[in-house]
């Protein structure tokens, strides 16, 4: 039985060792340098005498920043991906959360870590690579189980203090397994890695490469703003499979490259984070048919997903679609506002069990036990699940439809409207590359806020959205915009517009 992620890598290693494991846009390292550098790395951590502690890894995307989570799992301790482009009061607060003592951080920011943060181990990883000998056990101590921690990852809290999201050991296994069961992905697969590290969804990408001997290219970024050259990257290095945000899908769309650019060699379309409009994807699933399409659903406080859907029928522009079923070994639960099991088409909270449930937040029970609860329907013993806040129901077919948030979930003239439903209409509109619909509170007006490149008739689009919804959800207000802003993760910003329709209107 599997107990740490470290031996997906160490059978790896032994398979295909000198296989290239990673690609970024400087260096590539092969899975018996990954695998060695590792030892060194987890070697000058043991030095520290350290145990399932949190460390922080302060190093751009990249060769550098695998090595070094490979290097804290090693060592039986669980790692902290931080971004190096957030502002230093962020940074701070992370480390104040975990109480962490010791960072790695690679040559280039060494220097700029060392001049915000005081009296903190700092370790430089071209330093350990090039100096260390390496005098740790093949890998983690016997003392180290499956519900040990492998890696946390910090949202934005309400309060301002960010939240850290604990993941176990378990919880990626199981997820990993599944995938590879499920999606029969091995070493000929070439990955294209768009999800930061600091961002869930990254989590498939690296250890589906640990697992099978699949290949890692991280896309250098600046090719995700322009999606002709994103898609020159992906033709020119071959790569086979990408699990992306739906919002870069939609560039591709919108901007109609795969007219004249087919990446031959792409074969997997996996997407998650946010709600991908079926007219993007039916651009897509025109141009690359012999593709696999999958929307995968999962909240940060799940191991990455607990839903999947492989797309494996048509659907029109204006209807949603499925995020599916519940992945192996996820039990997913619909609850009403009246705490009782929702009947086929009726709404209601998601949540879920299961050994994907993330261990809590650190350093903060008070958040832990509000959102991870007793299983309402089991008082006999102790069953954990996960509130997820999101609204979802099940159609006729059985699949799991998602509706939005409940705190997208607004009271307008009486009636109860979920903003993502607005949203799903307004994008059916063939003019429509994207919107964002919030609600200005104060003059209690919806607002759309949507991306096209030429001034719309709205009353037009009005007529378009009404065939999708009543006339009682139509917006007040509506903002024409070139580009919609995004978030670090690629999401649409939905805070940035809400704030927006709040000062404005």
């Amino acid at each position: 039985m599997q107990i740490n992620v470290i031996e997906y890598l160490k059978r790896t290693k032994n398979l295909y060792p000198s296989k290239l494991a990673v690609i970024d846009n400087k260096e590539r390292i092969t899975f018996e340098e990954l695998y060695e550098n590792a030892k060194k790395i987890a070697s000058a951590i043991s030095s520290l005498k350290l145990q399932k502690v949190p460390i922080c890894v302060y190093i751009p995307k990249g060769c550098k920043a695998v090595e070094a989570f490979a290097g804290i799992s090693m060592s039986g301790n669980f790692y902290v991906p931080l971004d190096t482009k957030s502002p230093e009061l962020r940074v701070k607060n992370i480390i104040e959360v975990l109480d962490a003592n010791v960072i790695i951080t690679d040559s280039e920011h060494a220097n700029n870590l060392k001049s915000f943060l005081c009296g903190k181990e700092i370790l430089v990883i071209n330093e350990i690579i090039t100096n260390y000998s390496t005098i740790v056990p093949e890998f983690t101590a016997s003392w180290q189980i499956d519900v040990d921690p492998v890696y946390a990852i910090f949202t934005s809290g309400s309060t301002g203090t960010p939240k850290g999201v604990v993941i176990s050991h378990r919880g990626v296994i199981d997820y990993i397994d599944w995938a590879v069961d499920t999606f029969n992905i091995d070493h000929n697969t070439v990955i294209g890695n768009q999800a930061p590290f600091y961002f869930d969804n990254s989590t498939l990408d690296i250890y589906l490469m640990y697992a099978t001997g699949a290949t890692l290219n991280i896309i250098p970024e600046d090719n995700f703003m322009f999606p002709s050259k994103l898609i020159d990257y992906i033709i020119n290095n071959w790569i086979t499979f990408v699990f992306w945000v739906p919002s870069v899908l939609i560039n591709v769309a919108n901007y109609k490259i795969l007219d004249s650019k087919q990446p031959q060699s792409l074969r997997d379309v996996f997407f998650a984070g946010e709600v991908m409009p079926n007219k993007h994807l039916n651009y897509w699933r025109k141009h690359l048919p012999g593709c696999r399409y999958v929307n995968l659903y999962g909240p940060t406080e799940i191991t990455v997903d607990c839903t999947y859907y492989i797309v494996d029928r048509d659907f029109s522009d204006e209807e949603p679609l499925p995020i599916g079923y519940p992945c192996r070994n996820s039990d997913v639960m619909i609850i009403t506002e009246s705490n009782q099991p929702a009947n086929v088409g009726e709404c209601g909270e998601l949540c879920v069990r299961g050994s994907s449930l993330a261990l809590g937040y650190y350093n903060n029970p008070e958040k832990t036990f509000g959102s991870f609860i007793q299983n309402p329907f089991n008082y006999h013993y102790q069953d954990i699940i996960y509130k997820t806040g999101d609204i979802v129901y099940k159609n006729e077919r059985g699949e799991i439809m998602y509706i939005g948030r409940k705190d997208t979930q607004i009271k307008h003239n009486g009636y109860r409207i979920e903003l993502g439903e607005i949203e799903n209409a307004a994008n059916g509109n063939m003019k429509v590359d994207n919107s964002c619909a919030v609600y200005d509170f104060n003059n209690k007006k919806i607002v759309l806020y949507y991306q096209a490149d030429k001034e719309l008739n709205i009353t037009e689009l009005r007529k378009v959205m009404l065939k999708s919804i009543p006339k009682y959800m139509l917006p007040a207000i509506f903002r024409q915009e070139k580009q919609l802003k995004t978030n670090q993760n690629g999401k649409i910003d939905r805070l940035y517009y809400n704030n927006l329709a709040n000062e404005k209107n």
